[in-house]
């Protein structure tokens, strides 16, 4: 069972960071166009589900845990199919989004997610595949703010709006390796309650 005190209450202030940037983020994502600063913007949301679920799960025993962990992968597939909706809705016009708003916003959602990042990687051990989860969507999510704010300049530069629609296709491969890497943790963990169970792994 897991210790709730501490990771309780990291997770819900940064699943309350993350439910309030997710409106300011995705309003001026629609506003804008941007496939890139969209698929961010459901990324926020994204990360409000993760953590609450972790706040819901704490308690839990392992096996419980790893069924959760591996609902959390799917869930990081969440802004990946957002991403892949929105550049085949723009691939025949692809418009450049308004460089100055794009920039702004990714810049600041970076300092949030941030500041999600720091908070969660001090308790990223405590919550199992959980835990890993919101710390690996958080990581990320700052990765991807510095990559849209690098588009900006190129977008500038070029006046195209080619290079939005591949960062958009960009987060979509983030979405899955991060996935991918928290349903194997999530997969360990299952192997391990069967195994305290005396259960036969196959």
């Amino acid at each position: 069972m897991l210790e709730a005190g501490p990771l309780r209450r990291v997770v819900l202030t940064v699943a309350g960071l993350n439910f309030v940037w997710f409106w300011v983020e995705v309003a001026v994502a629609l506003a804008i166009g941007s496939v890139a600063l969209f698929a961010d913007s459901v990324d926020f949301l994204e990360d409000t589900a993760i953590n609450l679920l972790i706040a819901l799960a704490l308690g839990w025993g392992v096996r419980h845990r790893a069924i959760a962990g591996k609902v959390m992968a799917g869930i990081l597939l969440v802004p990946a199919a957002a991403a892949v909706w929105q550049a085949v809705q723009k691939w025949g016009d692809p418009t450049p989004p308004h460089v100055g708003w794009l920039v702004v916003t990714a810049g600041s959602a970076a300092l949030v997610n941030g500041l999600c990042a720091w908070l969660l990687a001090r308790v990223r051990t405590d919550g199992g595949s959980l835990s890993r989860a919101a710390y690996l969507s958080a990581r990320n999510d700052v990765l991807v703010n510095i990559a849209i704010i690098a588009m900006g300049v190129v977008t500038a530069l070029t006046g195209s709006g080619w290079p939005d629609i591949v960062l958009g296709l960009g987060i979509v491969a983030l979405g899955v390796h991060a996935a991918a890497e928290v349903w194997e943790v999530a997969s360990e963990e299952h192997l391990a309650a069967k195994a305290l169970a005396g259960e036969d792994i196959d």
